[in-house]
């Protein structure tokens, strides 16, 4: 759905940035390059910057007015001039709307596919301009895991970073909670140029499916783009998994990416290969391939070596025999898989083969800090408990097994499910997280404006149906069910919590109420008498009494 451009945010939305020192653009120069009708005199305006919402604008910025799911963003044009927007830019129904704003309206036949443009003018941000390296990952599941360990391998090599994933923004060192997983293009153009300000020499990024059919990332080409897989989500946004797959695929077309490192352990990677229209090179994981003698014929392949609670060991081969062993820090074999693809993806970049593996050897391990990716809460006695962002059947089925190899007691699943997203998935969710646990543990996610009991219920009737005698447990809301579920394990057992990850609110009927999967586990394992490690994340709750 398209957003309402003058929706004010909730409070506690984390802040859009911009450069510190923004450039100041003769607006008669955007309107003689971008717009087809101007209304209003422009001589003398310069503009600092753009967005697409009120609430979010700087006095010196143009006000980008499109039509949103309800209303048309040029009914805020007065609202946006009020707050200093020295121009509007809207299409010619807005134009009329925004007659009355006092400011010039430069009228454009389409300013959402625009924005991205328009963006990358006014920061000096585009394919042309003086960048950082981007590197950009798309796929279902390991986008955000591929952008974290991208960073982390890059900080190895000595390379000032920045990121952009679904959990975190990242400048130089600087971290800042994300809104979305992939920024609208005004606020991406401008977190860019502050990172160019602050001397970033490589940006990691999370390129959703929305971001590419929404134009969230128009207005750059990456050096690199990721694929890491393709499976069932989202299916709320796309009509059926065909139309999901295809709005995939522009990221690896010129006009968005220079070289590609494709994935191909799940099915869709062989075609992504045929319908790839810039250089590429392929990787494969063959032990968690949906093909594993396809995945063995990979340009880079992946060898798990072995599995523990404190990370994943493997090798990863080059066609040219060249290897390198290492050990990503955190479970799970596709955690491996992810690692192989980041890699592949700095050497495709330019980046030297025995810089990275000296790099590599000199540190152990790769050092990289995955925010709510099969994270570990508990400490070194009693269940172990991993908070974890996945909320796929497919992403259940991978990081359910890799829990369960490395815990020798019972596994113990705690999800619940989006209200008023893709609903079609419920039921497999409820499948495959019973099939893969010993217990399971219902309760709510982000109910949003639909019934959490009526999602509870679809999630329970799909698991029932998998598992009629399972042992399947309902609990509301997600404070008891933690607590309930620590109660109903012990030392030795493992507990799996999906879908909050790294997040730090539940989105309850519009509002954004503070929340922490990782304090409450942390918390519910403290009342039970087990040691638990200081924490280190914000803590969007008053101090524990």
């Amino acid at each position: 759905m398209p957003i309402e451009p003058s929706a004010a945010p909730a409070g506690n939305l984390p802040p859009v940035l911009r450069p510190e020192h923004p450039p100041a653009r003769p607006l008669q120069d955007l309107a003689a390059r971008f717009a087809r009708e101007v209304r209003g005199d422009l001589a003398g305006v310069t503009l600092t910057g753009i967005t697409l919402a009120t609430a979010d604008l700087r006095p010196g910025e143009a006000f980008v007015a499109i039509q949103g799911a309800n209303r048309h963003g040029a009914e805020f044009a007065r609202a946006a001039a009020d707050k200093g927007a020295v121009a509007i830019v809207t299409d010619a129904a807005g134009a009329e709307l925004a007659a009355g704003a006092g400011v010039p309206v430069l009228v454009v036949d389409h300013p959402r596919a625009l924005l991205g443009d328009l963006s990358a003018w006014v920061y000096g941000t585009g394919p042309d301009d003086d960048l950082p390296l981007l590197f950009g990952t798309t796929g279902t599941n390991g986008k955000t895991s591929v952008s974290h360990l991208l960073e982390g391998i890059l900080g190895q090599l000595g390379v000032v970073t920045g990121l952009s994933s679904t959990a975190e923004r990242h400048i130089a060192g600087q971290v800042i909670v994300s809104r979305l997983t992939t920024p609208e293009a005004s606020e991406f153009h401008a977190l860019l140029a502050l990172m160019r300000e602050r001397g970033v020499e490589a940006v990691a990024v999370e390129v959703s499916a929305q971001a590419l059919s929404r134009h969230r990332v128009d207005g750059m080409v990456f050096d690199v783009a990721g694929f890491t897989n393709l499976s069932h989500d989202h299916l709320d946004d796309y009509a059926d998994m065909r139309e999901y797959f295809e709005a995939k695929l522009p990221l690896l077309r010129p006009d968005r990416s220079r070289r590609a490192v494709i994935s191909l352990d799940s099915t869709p990677g062989a075609e992504v290969v045929e319908r790839c229209e810039v250089p590429f090179v392929t990787v494969g994981t063959p032990e968690i391939a949906a093909d594993p003698a396809v995945a063995a014929g990979a340009d880079w392949v992946v060898e798990i070596l072995d599995e523990r609670q404190t990370g994943t060991e493997f090798r990863l081969t080059a066609r040219d025999g060249r290897t390198l062993t290492s050990i990503v820090p955190t479970i799970g074999r596709h955690m491996a898989s992810n690692a192989g693809l980041a890699i592949a993806m700095i050497l495709e970049a330019g980046y030297a083969w025995d810089d990275l593996v000296a790099a590599l050897e000199r540190d152990g391990r790769i050092e990289a800090y995955l925010p709510g990716r099969t994270e570990r809460v508990s400490g070194e006695r009693g269940p172990a408990v991993y908070v974890d962002f996945g909320h796929s059947p497919d992403a259940f089925e991978k990081t359910l097994a890799a829990v369960r190899r490395v815990t020798p007691g019972k596994v113990l699943m705690l999800f619940g499910a989006d209200g008023d997203r893709d609903a079609t998935k419920r039921h497999d969710m409820g499948r495959t997280a019973v099939e893969g646990s010993d217990i399971l543990v219902i309760t709510d996610h982000h109910p949003r404006f639909e019934n959490p009991d009526s999602i509870r219920a679809t999630l329970i009737e799909g698991a029932r149906r998998a598992r009629p005698d399972a042992e399947i447990h309902e609990y509301s809301p997600p404070e008891r069910a933690i607590a309930e579920a620590v109660r109903l394990v012990g030392d030795g057992d493992a507990i799996l919590w999906a879908g909050p990850g790294h997040q730090d609110y539940r989105d309850i009927r519009g509002v954004r109420t503070p929340y922490s999967a990782r304090e409450l586990a942390r918390r519910a394992l403290k009342a039970e008498g087990w040691p638990v490690p200081e924490p280190h994340w914000a803590v969007p709750y008053p101090p524990e009494s």
